[in-house]
């Protein structure tokens, strides 16, 4: 029976061979030498001189060619190894303006080091920014296995194909969506729970910009859900926590959910009566 379940399978894991797969434990292989190539907080390598950053940035570019030649030509990964590692330094720029805008941004951080360590919007926008380059080299599978990386880990669901500015604040993130077409300006600040999504999911609008765009200087707060790609929120405005919207807001708005919430108060010495909460 085992014998036969065997089979079974095998047969149906080589049915296509001519279709190529990414080894996943090999792309967080290269997610982690990039986060200890780019920061030393991410080191298990004890990188120590320049002469060995040389060493491990060769290793890490013939770990990427590898991974890449799983599913395309070998000198075609090479090209993209090169376009990937002459960005490098700009992810880097990227990320410093992210780790202070969340420093600024967050009263609880006591430095900068700290937000590199432990904030998962940190290392949220870390896999994102690498992921975005090779998305933007219309690099296939890869730069979402690489965000879904971050999405396992942090619970933020960045996709790469978003634009996103500098200076992006995500404080908890939690259960935060950016879609593949959201446009992120600068000095934005995002809370836990926030969707930026589609109003379609229709098949036929894949090629289209389905997701909203959220100008510079604005700050979305917890659980606000913002959707469709025409929906734009003008620069300097203020989303409050649980908004739906659907429409566009122009610059310096601040827009807010008005809840009524109604509270009966349990009488000392009687019995509980049932409590009723209106929302």
């Amino acid at each position: 029976m085992k014998y036969e379940l065997a089979n079974n399978l095998f047969r149906r894991k080589h049915a296509n061979r001519n279709r190529f797969f990414v080894s996943k434990k090999k792309t967080h292989q290269f997610l982690q030498d990039i986060l200890e190539i780019l920061y030393p907080h991410f080191n298990q390598n004890f990188i120590q001189s320049e002469d060995d950053l040389y060493i491990y940035l060769n290793k890490t570019e013939l770990l990427l060619i590898q991974i890449l030649h799983d599913f395309m030509p070998h000198e075609e990964a090479k090209q993209i190894a090169v376009t990937f590692f002459s960005n490098l330094e700009f992810v880097r720029d990227q990320l410093d303006l992210d780790a202070e805008a969340i420093f600024v941004g967050d009263p609880a951080a006591t430095s900068i080091d700290e937000v590199i360590l432990c904030y998962p919007g940190f290392f949220a926008m870390c896999i994102y920014r690498i992921a975005n380059i090779f998305y933007k080299a219309q690099v296939k599978t890869l730069p979402r296995i690489f965000s879904e990386y971050a999405h396992e880990v942090t619970g933020i669901d960045i996709h790469p194909g978003a634009q996103i500015g500098e200076r992006i604040c995500i404080d908890h993130g939690t259960g935060i969506v950016i879609g593949e077409t959201s446009i992120i300006g600068k000095n934005v600040k995002i809370y836990q729970g926030v969707t930026l999504g589609a109003l379609s999911l229709d098949k036929c609008d894949q090629n289209t910009k389905r997701h909203p765009t959220i100008e510079d200087n604005c700050v979305i707060y917890s659980n606000a859900t913002i959707l469709g790609g025409k929906t734009i929120i003008g620069e300097n405005s203020i989303v409050g926590g649980n908004v739906w919207l659907t429409k566009s807001i122009p610059k310096n708005s601040i827009v807010y959910h008005k809840s009524d919430i109604k509270m009966d108060i349990i009488k000392p010495d009687s019995e509980p009566e049932e409590l009723f909460y209106e929302i």
